[in-house]
């Protein structure tokens, strides 16, 4: 399991970012009784709501706060619930480590009348600095694992997809978390919380970050993404999905 793997430490950088929490939950809308699949360690778990998350991963599961919404050991491709049992259901960048996403899709739909899921849009890799400039290797590992949104929307019976900006200052520290403080990306911690740089050997790695490095020391990348100094947010490709 990819987590068992390299999901050690993953709590530490993947905390919820406020503006996309609110954006998740203005999608729940008066769901009182939530089901988070793929939920690892908690993110964006409302705590005004009565949740129960549901993680396959033993090292995800026990980086959960103590405090933190009941947690079943299952995957989402067999959700160990009857049908209708929640008024929504949430899924978090989870969907392209699924078995089976049109299973996992399906149960979803089964379990709740409402369903809010946040993935991206793989198409838009090619287009990030890091994967362009630096790591054309994460574009292949995506394009081999994550579903096309359309998949995802065609399979949740979606009434909306709505963009997801990612904050200069995200706090949730996924793959586009650093896009306007690129020095993040030489920090392990920061680079375990991310499965499409987690999953790449070190003889991919270290060259990549060497090239990193002498573009920051020597100001090109400074010159080259000089434009994305002066935003607060960009779009990235991350989509919330929602139904119901």
């Amino acid at each position: 399991m990819t987590y068992d793997t390299i999901g050690r430490g993953y709590a530490a950088r993947r905390r919820a970012d406020p503006r996309i929490a609110a954006q998740i939950n203005a999608a729940l809308g008066d769901a009182r009784r939530v089901l988070n699949v793929g939920a690892g360690a908690g993110s964006y778990e409302p705590v005004d709501r009565h949740v129960v998350a549901v993680e396959p991963s033993e090292v995800m599961i026990a980086q959960r706060a103590s405090d933190a919404p009941p947690v079943v050991r299952a995957v989402a491709e067999q959700l160990p619930f009857p049908s209708g049992s929640f008024d929504a259901v949430l899924g978090v960048l989870t969907v392209h480590h699924w078995s089976d996403l049109g299973a996992g899709l399906a149960e979803m739909c089964r379990v709740a009348p409402r369903r809010v899921v946040l993935t991206f849009d793989e198409t838009h890799a090619t287009a990030y600095w890091l994967v362009a400039d630096y790591f054309p290797e994460i574009a292949a590992v995506e394009s081999a694992r994550a579903p096309q949104l359309e998949e995802v929307a065609g399979g949740l019976g979606a009434t909306r997809v709505d963009v997801v900006p990612v904050p200069h200052d995200c706090t949730d520290g996924f793959a586009g978390a650093y896009w306007r403080r690129p020095e993040a990306y030489f920090d392990p911690t920061v680079r375990r919380g991310m499965s499409s740089l987690a999953v790449l050997p070190d003889d991919v790695l270290e060259p990549a970050l060497a090239r990193l490095r002498a573009d920051l020391d020597s100001g090109e990348w400074h010159e080259r993404h000089a434009h994305l100094l002066a935003l607060d947010e960009i779009d990235l490709g991350y989509r919330l999905v929602v139904s119901g």
